[in-house]
């Protein structure tokens, strides 16, 4: 079963070229890599196709590398990613259930990221940070899933010809719509299994994390509206309700030294949580995670709001 490895960037980067490099050790017999660069770019590596496509958001570059792709199967990955060297091999064996038609596995941090990436990857992959979908940043146990990140998702070609692939270009997001053209409306599985691994470079703590989190936070507030049968979850709304709990609160408490009591005393709790869940083996990545889990709900909380709100999304 022949595989195709698209990769939709901007330019040639050093993650890329790390990328490259780990795909083109991958155990499996028979796959090619596609990149799809915004012009005609050299690669110090055989065995690529870059097609150049002009400057388009990634769901269009997705599209036209399944339209060259000859594979059966299409593993997509983004430039700052790179795969374990079984994830073919693993990705390949759910596809023997033919109900099955897309999987995707964890992006894990890798260990050679600096300490404001590992503190991001910290971040979320705990319990308070990733909650309900840690799972996509760590191995956990296979499941049944209905969205999944497209930076480690592997497609038969067919399921992606028959809905027309990528058909929105939100950035992120683009695979939600994609995960529920499948689960929804052709009514097929896709598979979480935790050994088909990659390692995904994360943004650094605090402003670039800080500003992923919100762009996250404000496409999946707009999608609880748009895409509510996958985005319209109680666990989206969490940390909007505690921002409203924490400015409704501070309000409150201003009427009553008794509501003041309780709400210093429930913030307090909160705190001892976050730092208890910011004990790392690594001391040093303390200070980063413990204000970077806080913020990173302050900011998902604010953010998700204003996307609820919106009226309509930019598309890339």
């Amino acid at each position: 079963m022949k595989i195709s490895i698209i990769v939709p960037v901007k330019g040639f980067n050093q993650r890329l070229d790390e990328c490259i490099k780990h795909c083109l050790k991958l155990d499996y017999p028979d796959y090619e890599i596609i990149v799809l660069p915004d012009s005609s770019m050299k690669v110090p590596h055989d065995g690529v196709r870059i097609i150049p496509t002009g400057v388009k958001g990634p769901s269009m570059k997705r599209n036209l590398g399944i339209k060259e792709a000859n594979g059966e199967i299409i593993a997509f990955l983004d430039d700052d990613t790179f795969p374990s060297q079984d994830w073919l091999k693993k990705a390949v064996k759910n596809f023997e259930d033919e109900d099955v038609v897309a999987v995707g596995g964890p992006a894990v941090t890798p260990e050679n990221d600096g300490l404001g990436e590992k503190a991001s990857g910290n971040i979320y992959s705990s319990v308070l940070g990733g909650g309900a979908y840690r799972y996509r940043y760590i191995p956990k146990k296979r499941r049944l899933v209905d969205d999944f990140p497209s930076c480690n998702f592997v497609v038969r070609k067919s399921i992606l010809k028959e809905i027309g692939g990528f058909k929105t270009n939100f950035w992120p997001g683009e695979d939600t719509a994609l995960c529920l053209e499948i689960t929804k409306k052709l009514d097929k599985k896709i598979i979480y299994d935790p050994e088909v691994l990659i390692y995904h470079h994360r943004r650094p703590l605090f402003i670039l994390h800080l500003r992923q989190v919100s762009n996250y936070a404000r496409h999946r507030g707009y999608f609880a509206k748009k895409f509510p049968q996958t985005s319209l979850r109680f666990s989206y709304f969490v940390p909007s309700l505690f921002v409203i709990a924490l400015i409704a609160g501070g309000a409150l408490s201003l009427l009553s030294p008794i509501i003041k009591s309780i709400y210093i005393a429930i913030i307090a709790i909160y705190l001892l949580v976050i730092l208890l869940s910011s004990l790392n083996k690594q001391t040093r990545l303390i200070p980063l995670i413990f204000p970077g889990m806080i913020l990173t709900h302050l900011c998902y909380g604010i953010w998700f709001l204003r996307g609820l709100f919106s009226r309509k999304l930019r598309e890339e």
